[in-house]
C-alpha cells in the first residue's frame, strides 16, 4: 500500500476529504519523528512501539574489496509490533 492509497482509504472510511486525511497522516508521522528525535518512545497499545535504537561503532568489511572499514556509531528508529498487530497478521 502506498501513502496515496492509505490517504484514500482513510478518507473513504472516515468520510472526510483526501486533503484532510493527508494532513492527519502527515501530522501523525511528524509527531512520531519529533518524539524520536527527542529520544522519547511512543507506544500505541496493541499496535506497537516506536523507539530509538543506538548502535555502537564497529568494524566492517567492504564486500567487493575485503578492505576493513570503520562504521560510526549511530541512532536508528525502531518499531516493535504489539501483541494485537502480531495476532492480526498471523
Amino acid at each position: 500500500m502506498t501513502k496515496a492509497e492509505l490517504i484514500a482509504a482513510i478518507a473513504k472510511e472516515c468520510k472526510i476529504s483526501k486533503t484532510l486525511s493527508e494532513k492527519a497522516i502527515n501530522s501523525f508521522t511528524n509527531h512520531i519523528t519529533k518524539a524520536l528525535k527527542k529520544g522519547d518512545k511512543l507506544t500505541l497499545t496493541g499496535f506497537g512501539t516506536f523507539c530509538v535504537s543506538k548502535r555502537k561503532a564497529r568494524k566492517g568489511r567492504n564486500p567487493q574489496t575485503g578492505a576493513e572499514l570503520n562504521i560510526k556509531a549511530c541512532s536508528l528508529p525502531k518499531f516493535k509490533a504489539g501483541k494485537e498487530l502480531k495476532k492480526a497478521v498471523m
